[in-house]
């Protein structure tokens, strides 16, 4: 089942990537609507993944008083 989740979501981004491409040459308007949306949705992960390293490495770097 996992296999065809993944299987689903490589189609999702692939398409996905077709229709940025295909916006940036001029393509139909649902197409523009498609890559805009794809678009935000890479910047909205970008910042997630950008926030969470920034979480990790500021508790990595807490040094304990105890010593």
């Amino acid at each position: 089942m996992e296999i065809v989740v993944l299987i689903g979501l490589l189609v999702f981004v692939i398409g996905g990537c077709v229709c940025v491409v295909w916006a940036s040459r001029g393509g139909p308007r649902w197409v523009r609507a498609v890559a805009a949306v794809v678009l935000v949705l890479g910047e909205v992960v970008r910042a997630m993944s950008r926030s969470s390293r920034r979480s990790n490495s500021n508790s990595g770097n807490q040094s304990s008083s105890d010593d």
